[in-house]
């Protein structure tokens, strides 16, 4: 029996999508700054997209496309991680403790890209 990391993911994804609407600061502060515009928009832009991933890899009919837009995601917000790390390590305000989970956290994003991966080549 092949045990899908599916639900994992679609948990992981639909309770960081909700956190953008209901703690929006946090994420506003690691877009990067280099993008234009409001950094609010990407807040909320990038919360929309968690959810509606989050969804496609909670139903089993949507599941494969699911995998693949996860993939696509964790690739595509991996800058505003690195930002995130970038300005604690740069910070006064923020412990040691703190700087090594969020340097921690970036190549963590290997093995959820490739359990999106792995839930888009096992879906029915």
């Amino acid at each position: 029996m092949k045990i899908s990391p599916a639900p994992a993911l679609a948990a992981l994804f639909l309770g960081a999508g909700t956190l953008h609407f209901v703690t929006p600061k946090p994420f506003d502060s690691i877009v990067p700054r280099r993008l234009p515009g409001d950094a609010r928009a990407y807040t909320y832009a990038s919360g929309v997209a968690e959810i509606a991933v989050g969804t496609a890899l909670a139903v089993p009919r949507t599941r494969g496309i699911g995998g693949t837009l996860a993939a696509a995601l964790l690739v595509a917000v991996f800058p505003a991680n690195v930002q995130m790390a970038v300005d604690w390590v740069r910070s006064d305000k923020i412990s040691t403790p703190l700087k090594v989970v969020a340097l921690a956290r970036l190549p963590l994003q290997l093995p959820m890209i490739a359990a999106a991966v792995k839930v888009r080549r096992t879906a029915a």
